[in-house]
């Protein structure tokens, strides 16, 4: 079989695919509109642009928004709860937040109505002990009863089922026995973790999603298979790993931040070939802006996240901060005459207004085109011949202009500078704010906008350079290719380190640990090597917040070798110290949860392979007038694919490529690297 590798990220507006051919290093992309409401038909119209024949394919690894959008929209399945006697509504009452800090009210509605909620007979301990049977008939009654009000995904949600699943197992079975489709999820097969708020939320939400995602997944997996695939396909996690589709068909919730995560994936890659281990991540699509931040080569994974309010899923995912400031962004005027960006997009269709689809309200995008940024002749995504730069400018005179008092070109100006303080708060947000210095790091832009800000996040965040990969507007379908796959496993403990039963942790670390090589010995995929990992969630007694604290393990063949207490303890000392400072010296120390990781590293293609192969340096394809702050620049346009490496580009210019433009402002220069990747820093002489 041919070793193509292709990745897939469909995004809010376009569809991108990165093509690897392994065996001699080669890459292409596409990128085309994302079709509605079946994404399916852009993927693979993306794929067939590039590999008409999909039997030369061996790996196709998707990158979705199936879930985060079925969330953020509300478009799960129509879901049904099966719970413990007086736990009805647990999922409304959350965590006694809500949505606005203040008046009396809130208007949080859970995904699953309150009628589909019932309550069964059965109750297990804190510490795992059954004090009543659960009732199966009960069980049976209620599943016939979601069945018959229209359910198609049903939750089993217990109390303490993660100390003893025997009741949840027991209705799980004789649920699965009766109801009409593979959805039903189990709180003690999907999170079996202590807090039951957000273990009841995960499972319901994974319930809300599974006929959404695994009927888009087996919609694709057909599609491809008639068209003569016959290799395997995979998704990507939350946490940046890849897994199997009948994995992600089980666990959709872990696909919650798919698509943002494999961007970080691959950024992290790129900045760490190019000698870049911190680095500040900006994905710009045409919807929304994500930012993440990659210290010392790794990506900060959060083990809890809010998509919407009240929708939490406790499983561990790539930190990403995401704010409404895509290219299609809308730009208005609020009735204090105060300048807004989004959150409303115009996404691809209709698009911004010079795309001439018939929105009528600006974008950041159309603010760029009348700036002369953009080129209007060679829009990027395909589909269009040419951007209509006079319906930009009269939208924008209409709509940001003439409320504010101010000519077309100033109205643009400000669109942009509105539009970058946001991105620039969401930078500081990940960084500053939580006590790195962005000095330290690289900027990484990326998606097909990233490019056109990168100059306006130096100036205004004080970053010291930026580094724009090869192909940014597909960056994350690159990740796709080149993320790992890995299995993360969750088991509380809940015990004093003094009392711990060591042999009982070491049956659960065995028990994650033969899971996860089993999915990896399933997959069809060939790894470099296997990783194991194993941390803790401790704290001291009273203490609510736990720290995270890592374990040295010891395997043999496969086997693990369970750490002693006093290494428990050492290694708790040691992280709790290096969070707080110091040590409470009659604090008595506890376990709350074993978290452990099982990742196949897949093998990584050489960057090098993407490098230009040329020597000289072509001169400037064009110039045109492009406006900078308060005035016009005469800038040099390059065709940025043809630069040969080492090439120095000084600002003002414009490096243009078919998936993305990349913006050189006139105090700033642009470089070469052995990658391909264009670096942008101040022009030598400029402080």
């Amino acid at each position: 079989m041919s070793g193509r590798m292709v990745g897939v990220d469909v995004g809010g507006t376009f569809t991108d695919i990165f093509v690897l051919n392994e065996e001699d290093g080669t890459a292409s992309v596409a990128k085309v509109p994302t079709t509605r409401p079946d994404q399916s038909g852009g993927f693979l119209d993306g794929i067939s642009q590039r590999v008409p024949d999909l039997s030369e394919i061996s790996v196709v690894v998707h990158g979705t928004t199936a879930g985060t959008n079925a969330l953020l929209e509300r478009k799960g399945a129509t879901t049904g709860v099966i719970c413990t006697e007086g736990l009805r509504d647990v999922l409304e009452m959350r965590r006694r937040d809500r949505p606005r800090t203040w008046g009396l009210r809130g208007d949080f509605e859970p995904v699953v109505d309150r009628r589909n909620r019932l309550e069964v007979p059965e109750r297990t301990l804190a510490d795992g002990t059954i004090r009543t049977p659960v009732d199966l008939e009960a069980v049976r009654a209620a599943a016939r009863r979601l069945q018959a009000q229209g359910c198609d995904a049903i939750a089993i949600l217990f109390a303490n089922a993660y100390a003893n699943p025997e009741n949840e197992a027991a209705a799980v079975t004789a649920v699965r026995e009766i109801w009409q489709n593979p959805h039903v999820s189990a709180s003690s097969e999907i999170l079996p973790e202590i807090r039951e708020f957000e273990r009841f939320s995960t499972t319901a939400l994974n319930a809300y999603l599974q006929p959404e995602v695994s009927g888009y997944l087996d919609r694709l997996e057909r599609a491809l298979t008639s068209g003569g695939f016959d290799g395997e396909f995979m998704i990507v996690q939350s946490n940046g790993g890849v897994m199997a589709v009948d994995t992600a068909c089980r666990l959709p919730v872990r696909t919650a931040l798919s698509g943002p995560a494999a961007g970080v994936i691959a950024a992290g890659y790129i900045a760490s070939s190019a000698g870049f281990d911190n680095v500040i991540t900006g994905d710009m699509g045409g919807t929304s802006f994500d930012v993440s931040l990659i210290s010392d080569g790794h990506s900060m994974l959060s083990p809890q996240t809010a998509i919407d309010f009240g929708m939490v899923v406790r499983t561990p995912m790539i930190e990403i901060t995401t704010i409404g400031a895509g290219g299609g962004s809308i730009a208005w005027v609020d009735k204090g005459g105060l300048l807004n960006i989004g959150p409303e997009s115009a996404g691809s269709n209709p698009g911004p207004v010079a795309y001439g689809l018939g929105n009528t309200r600006p974008t950041v995008t159309d603010a760029n085109v009348v700036l002369g940024r953009i080129d209007p002749d060679n829009p990027i995504g395909g589909k269009l011949e040419r951007l209509d730069v006079e319906a930009a400018s009269e939208a924008i005179d209409q709509h940001v202009g003439q409320p504010l008092g101010l000519n077309t070109i100033q109205a643009a100006e400000a669109i942009l500078r509105v539009a970058n303080s946001r991105m620039a708060g969401a930078i500081r947000l990940v960084s500053i704010e939580r006590g790195f210095d962005p000095k330290r790091f690289a900027f990484m832009p990326f998606g097909g906008g990233g490019a056109l800000h990168a100059g306006a996040m130096l100036k205004d965040v004080g970053i010291a350079r930026a580094i724009v990969p090869r192909y940014p507007g597909v960056t994350s379908a690159m990740g796709c290719v080149i993320a790992d796959m890995r299995q993360d496993f969750v088991q509380t403990i809940n015990s004093l380190v003094d009392q711990l039963d060591v042999v009982a942790l070491k049956a659960f670390m065995q028990i994650h640990v033969d899971q996860g090589l089993a999915m990896l010995d399933a997959a069809r995929t060939r790894f470099d090597s296997r990783t194991l990992s194993f941390e803790l969630d401790m704290a001291y007694v009273g203490q609510t917040h736990t720290v995270s604290v890592p374990l040295t393990i010891r395997t043999e063949k496969d086997k693990v070798l369970p750490p002693t207490t006093a290494e428990i303890e050492a290694a708790f000392d040691t992280a709790y110290e290096a969070a707080f400072g110091r040590l409470l010296e009659k604090g008595v120390r506890r376990v709350l949860n074993l978290r452990s990781a099982v990742t196949g590293l897949r093998p990584k293609f050489d960057l090098r392979a993407l490098a230009p192969t040329g020597t000289e340096v072509p001169q400037p394809r064009t110039k045109r007038n492009v406006h900078f702050g308060d005035e016009w620049h005469e800038t040099a346009i390059y065709d940025r694919l043809a630069l040969p490496v080492g090439t120095v580009v000084q600002g003002p210019a414009i490096l243009e490529q078919p998936d993305t433009t990349v913006l050189v402002e006139p105090d700033l220069q642009a470089r070469v690297d052995a990658f391909g990747n264009t670096i942008i820093e101040p022009s030598e002489g400029v402080s």
